[in-house]
């Protein structure tokens, strides 16, 4: 009778921390929505590609570069900053001026030992899978409201910070209007839950409390 025993690997390390996502249309209200929750927050804005890289896709009037295209935006830098926070509580990550396309500088994202942080940004939908697959993701929500509000709210803060031109500001204003609900439709079919910010504000709560955060360690 063989005396050999086998040993079993390590289980894996829960995480530290884990990751709602928050997507929606631009001018939806993601970023006032995750401040008042008072979790920490990564702005996936700041992964945006800058104005000079060559992948950079193109509107298809000639009107310069889609910044709206998924394209646009450097999900694998998002991906890794998101998986350092919910492994080490801490990241590096990109100063992003859209004013100007670029990366003006980096800073840290420290949880300060917080289990639950926010991700948002209008490309947020794009990495619910990959967080899902590696058991970071405690929810994925996207925020939906009348897309004539969003349309006002959305030129009124570009035109205020000088994102762009004013000419630009309208068109891509329009553009987004009529494609609002198609927008809401991709990020749902994403894994993202569509509701408004009563609602997401209560199911962030809810992936917060004790009982959950201690569900999904041991799941």
């Amino acid at each position: 009778m063989s005396s050999h025993t086998t040993t079993r690997p390590p289980a894996a390390r829960p995480p530290a921390a884990r990751v709602v996502l928050l997507t929606g249309p631009s001018g939806s209200g993601k970023t006032s929505l995750a401040a008042r929750s008072g979790l920490p927050v990564l702005n996936l804005d700041d992964f945006y590609k800058e104005g000079t890289d060559p992948t950079l896709p193109q509107l298809p009037d000639g009107g310069g570069t889609d910044w709206d295209a998924p394209l646009s935006w450097d999900a694998d830098a998002a991906l890794a900053a998101i998986g350092a926070l919910c492994r080490t509580g801490r990241a590096d990550v990109p100063v992003y001026d859209i004013a100007t396309s670029a990366r003006v500088g980096a800073s840290g994202l420290d949880l300060g030992g917080a289990p639950l942080f926010i991700a948002e940004g209008i490309f947020a939908a794009e990495v619910i899978g990959d967080c899902r697959a590696a058991g970071l993701l405690a929810d994925a929500l996207c925020l939906r409201g009348r897309p004539t509000t969003t349309f006002r709210r959305r030129l009124a803060r570009d035109l205020r910070e000088g994102r762009k031109s004013a000419p630009y500001l309208v068109r891509r204003g329009l553009r987004l209007l009529r494609a609002e609900r198609s927008v809401v439709a991709r990020h749902t079919a994403l894994g993202a839950y569509a509701c408004a910010k009563g609602e997401a504000l209560a199911r962030i709560s809810a992936a917060g409390a004790p009982d959950a955060v201690g569900a999904a360690v041991h799941s």
